[in-house]
């Protein structure tokens, strides 16, 4: 089969399409045939050199995929070969193959197309084990967003607005934030000219719930803007890895600070993400509540330029890539 390797990191052109050996489904394991996988962000920091894939995983970049059971492995049952379905995985999404364990595997959701069902699982998985399985939003509290027209940003606020949850999202351009409204954000905040805690804090008086992806940069402003009995949620570091935490506001607020990855986790620990985003999230792809929201695809053998794309940050949602 072929994959993206990585011969050496570097920029977008250390991807390279080559043939590699075909991966084999061990015990509880589904092969499945790629159509489509889409870029995360941990994919250009894997190509860049500074994000190793766990122990055991896949050489190959992809944290999710969609496409067709091509076979079993020993052990598993409830899938048959053919059956169209999307996974959450530790790596290996860039190919024309790639072994899954069998819990991290989805149904297509009606409604979505085989192509767009890759752009669900990291994101939906991300969202509803930081925002809902840790931070438990509740309906009529506040979720601030920051990144909202990413693809982390574009499922969020869906899930959110699904519950009956309040709104909020940074984004860099009046576009993008206009492209949040139209998904239901009730509060766009252009981080270039506007300070989001003074912000959040007029509008609904602090934020219950912030999911970050930028890390040290904002530390000290998400507990300013925190509201009492607030949640900080970390999931990502672009702003950087150390910062100062104010612990007497933290006390004063009874607020809380988390920080996850999903990539490196237990498979147990995956499997339950997986099996409460089935019971919870798949119903609302169904009856069109939400939706994936996918910028662009390209053919698998473009993913330099679609990694291009995702690091100018010129996407709004998903960018795909097909096989």
């Amino acid at each position: 089969m072929y994959a993206i390797t990585i011969p050496e990191p570097g920029g977008p052109e250390a991807l390279v399409w080559a043939e590699v050996p075909d991966p084999v489904a061990a015990q509880g394991e589904v092969l499945v045939e790629v159509t489509a996988s889409a870029v995360n962000r941990a994919d250009l920091l894997q190509r860049q050199g500074s994000y190793d894939p766990p122990p055991g995983a896949s050489p190959y970049p992809g944290l999710e995929c969609s496409g067709r059971v091509a076979a079993l492995g020993p052990g598993v049952t409830g899938w048959a070969v053919g059956d169209e379905v999307c996974a959450l995985l530790a790596g290996g999404g860039y190919a024309e193959k790639v072994a899954v364990p069998v819990g991290q595997l989805l149904p297509v959701p009606k409604g979505v197309s085989l192509v767009d069902a890759a752009a669900l699982p990291e994101v939906v998985c991300t969202v509803w084990s930081n925002v809902f399985m840790v931070a438990h939003l509740r309906p009529g509290e506040t979720l601030l967003v920051h990144g909202g027209s990413s693809g982390i940003g574009t499922m969020a606020i869906q899930l959110a607005k699904a519950v009956g949850a309040k709104v909020a999202v940074t984004a860099g351009s009046a576009e993008k934030l206009e492209r949040c409204r139209e998904l239901g954000a009730d509060l766009g905040i252009d981080y270039h000219d506007q300070d989001f805690v003074t912000a959040v804090r007029d509008v609904f008086g602090g934020a219950d719930v912030i999911l970050d992806i930028i890390g040290a940069k904002y530390l000290a402003r998400n507990i300013d803007a925190l509201a009492v009995n607030g949640r900080l949620a970390v999931i990502g570091l672009q702003g950087g890895v150390k910062g100062e935490l104010n612990l007497g506001k933290l006390l004063s607020k009874r607020a809380a600070v988390t920080a996850t990855s999903l990539r490196g986790r237990p498979l147990e620990e995956k499997a339950a993400i997986v099996a409460a985003v089935r019971e919870h999230v798949w119903p609302l792809f169904e009856t069109g509540t939400v939706a994936p929201v996918v910028d662009r695809t390209f053919p698998m053998g473009q993913a330099a330029q679609a990694h291009g794309v995702v690091e100018e940050s010129s996407h709004v949602g998903k960018v795909l890539l097909t096989v």
